[in-house]
């Protein structure tokens, strides 16, 4: 058995079924062993991509979704896919083949020294240089890429390494799941006591809790607590409160001007479970309200001027909920305090029921909204990409189930959505796929319309068509004085570009089109493309009050 093999053997035991992957001469030892193993190879049309993918594989299991890359610019692709990934959550292992190990210091075809510039993007990164350590390198990578909040790691494997015999049994337990236990109970005492003072204590619900094996635990905190909560882009949403009554407040991110950011200005006791800063920067929401700030999460938090917690609970986010939760007592609300959730409650019911009546045409991105509302189910999975698009879904889209919404909130990736459409068909069969992006993000990563089609995914993917970068572009006019300078994008024909992959592609030249396409696309058993021209032309609004200018 050589090292190929070996790795091959190593990740079926882990309980790897896909690897997304482009070979190349360095690396295509271990596409040769996939041939006789029971793990699916999904040959994609580019290495960032393949990154996105097994991403995606990755925030949905709970395991590594593995990419599998050739070496030199096979590897250097990889880096923007594994940077998001660690920045969002989403453990992935990648293995990128290398130079033998006597070229590793020449000028010779491919060599790059991948491990030193993947390093900084993720959490592990090293190379295997002798086949008695393929097993000890796997595992750690694996380990890190899984533990505390997830990310990314690399696995270098020179070709001769691949190609060398492989000595010895395959490890029985390698990569085992690590499980932590709750925080330390003196901080949980104290976070008590803290929170046992408050009158109007909110909860900041981030990334990780919307995880769906936390699921349990944050419904019960959030239900026995009452109190009330708001959401990151990414973070557990209305799904985590009581449907009988009002405790969620919104999403929050970007901009600091939402119903939930007043709620967290108000609030005297902010409560935070699996937040990460880089999800919704702390200057924006705690640099001048005064209270008390408890933070819970799976490892400990950056020091930051503007997020310095009085108690810090960190381990097992289920187990710390769980501990805390008998600990409080019943609160003694501000006699206001119903009424702020109530009233920022209100106003997003209210933003969203404007949409039904816009009629006019470009489509307003209220209209698209109401028109997915009216076919999203509690099965169906979100894949957002980036741009003004995803700010309008965060804000006014409810998720109804644990990372029904695939977003990348840190490093706002543009090319995401579509990737992340087909890595969701896989990993749930079961659920309608709907992805969206604008037209500039689109193009990332179009050309996996052919990888779609190849290995059969079915998904639905919107297009909100400016013509424009116009996330960008409504940022600089506000900064610029109107100014705007290359934002400006030309036109495809999207029905005969999805053809073109043997896809099919939709035009919306009437707001009315929307729902019935959106109909008849979901039933479709080939991948449906809808091009929407949008109207942005009131997205300076987002930078401003948004609840008061979208009811204008």
């Amino acid at each position: 058995m050589t090292c190929a093999e070996a790795l091959v053997r190593m990740l079926e035991s882990m309980g790897v079924t896909h690897v997304f992957g482009i070979p190349g001469a360095k690396i295509d030892a271990v596409f040769i062993a996939l041939l006789d193993s029971k793990i699916k190879l999904v040959v994609c049309r580019h290495e960032q991509n393949a990154a996105f993918m097994a991403a995606t594989m990755g925030r949905l299991t709970g395991r590594v979704g593995v990419c599998l890359v050739t070496s030199g610019p096979g590897v250097s692709n990889l880096t923007t896919g594994l940077l998001t990934a660690t920045s969002e959550g989403s453990p992935v292992l990648a293995i990128g083949g290398e130079v033998p190990l006597a070229d590793r210091l020449k000028q010779t075809h491919q060599s790059f020294d991948g491990v030193s510039v993947l390093r900084p993007v993720t959490k592990f990164a090293a190379e295997v240089v002798t086949p008695g350590e393929l097993g000890d390198i796997l595992g750690n990578a694996v380990r890190a890429a899984e533990s505390g909040r997830p990310g990314s790691a690399f696995l270098s494997l020179p070709k001769d390494i691949g190609l060398a015999p492989f000595e010895g049994e395959i490890p029985p337990s390698l990569g085992r799941p690590l499980k932590q236990g709750p925080g330390a109970l003196s901080e949980i005492e104290k976070a008590a006591a803290l929170i046992n003072a408050s009158t109007k204590p909110v909860i900041l619900l981030g990334m990780l809790s919307s995880d769906s094996r936390d699921q349990r635990a944050v419904q019960d905190f959030v239900r026995g607590t009452s109190f009330s909560y708001v959401s990151t882009f990414q973070g557990a949403g209305k799904w985590a409160g009581p449907e009988e009554r009002t405790q969620f407040g919104g999403r929050v991110g970007i901009f600091s001007n939402q119903p939930g950011d007043r709620l967290l200005q108000d609030s005297d006791c902010v409560i935070t479970v699996g937040y990460d800063p880089i999800e919704y920067d702390t200057s924006l929401w705690n640099s001048t309200r005064t209270g008390s700030l408890i933070a819970i999460d799976v490892i400990p938090s950056d020091q930051d001027r503007n997020f310095l917690p009085h108690a810090e609970i960190v381990g097992d986010l289920s187990a710390s909920l769980d501990l805390l939760l008998p600990l409080l007592g019943k609160t003694k609300f501000a006699p206001d305090y119903r009424d702020s959730v109530a009233k920022a409650d209100t106003e997003l019911a209210e933003i969203a029921s404007v949409g039904a009546r816009y009629s006019g045409f470009p489509v307003h991105p209220l209209r698209v909204i109401h028109e997915l509302s009216q076919v999203v189910t509690d099965r169906t999975t979100l894949a957002l990409d980036i741009g003004s698009m995803y700010i309008w879904m965060g804000r006014y889209f409810p998720a109804k189930f644990p990372r029904q919404f695939l977003i990348s909130n840190g490093q706002q990736t543009l090319g995401v959505a579509l990737p992340s459409a087909i890595a969701a068909n896989i990993a749930r069969p079961d659920s309608p796929i709907i992805s969206l992006s604008g037209d500039g993000g689109f193009l990332f990563s179009a050309a996996e319309l052919e990888t779609a089609r190849r290995i059969g995914s079915r998904f639905v993917h919107l297009i909100w068509d400016s013509g424009s970068y116009d996330m960008v572009a409504f940022q600089e006019e506000a900064h610029y004085g109107g100014r705007t300078a290359g934002i400006t994008l030309g036109q495809i024909d999207v029905v005969a570009f999805a053809a073109a992959f043997g896809c099919r592609g939709v035009q919306i030249n009437h707001p009315d089109e929307l729902a019935p396409a959106l109909r008849e696309a979901l039933a479709s058993t080939v991948p449906v493309i809808i091009n929407i021209p949008i109207d942005y032309s009131g997205n300076l609004a987002l930078m401003e009050e948004v609840h008061e200018a979208a009811l204008q």
